[in-house]
């Protein structure tokens, strides 16, 4: 049986966004709009995601064998635009992320793609044969982006920190 980790709901309810749990009552528009609940026939259930942090179940949230249920979430925004009572879920589950991130529990390919952010500027460096291919094709040279800049911004958000040591 679950236990209720009265530290961290509370911790979740205090946050910023947290006091918009409350106004949550469980009706699963969320869920039903929700794309990735739909492909995954109800493993991930952004409506439950919602009640566990709302009831301090952090057992159920947390954990290799939970990280779906809060990794799944892609940010598309759904849950938000549908909620009648405007519940901002994405920013719930941005903070539970990030929790998950602080607990060392975030997947390697989260982890590691924010690690090529950190070290390129963006996610995916440009390779040779795009830049060909949009030179073929008439198209602009995609501008390089300032990797000091995009440090200095992810620095100040202490993102290495965060991230696990890279592998030799």
């Amino acid at each position: 049986m679950a236990t209720i980790d009265f530290e961290f709901r509370n911790e979740i309810i205090k946050s910023d966004i947290g006091s918009t749990l409350a106004y949550c009552y469980q009706c699963a528009t969320c869920s039903g709009a929700c794309p990735v609940a739909q492909v995954t026939e109800g493993r991930y259930n952004p409506r439950r995601l919602i009640l566990d942090a709302l009831l301090g179940l952090k057992e159920k949230i947390f954990g290799a064998e939970n990280a779906f249920n809060i990794w799944g979430c892609t940010m598309c925004d759904t849950c938000d635009e549908v909620c009648p009572q405007k519940v901002e879920l994405t920013e719930i589950f941005t903070i539970l992320k990030n929790k998950s991130i602080e607990r060392g529990e975030a997947p390697a390919y989260y982890t590691g793609q924010a690690s090529t952010v950190l070290e390129h500027g963006k996610a995916i460096p440009m390779q040779p044969a795009i830049e060909r291919r949009r030179e073929q094709l008439g198209l602009p040279k995609v501008m390089e982006p300032n990797v000091e800049e995009v440090k200095k911004l992810l620095g100040a958000t202490k993102l290495a920190e965060k991230l696990p040591p890279k592998e030799a």
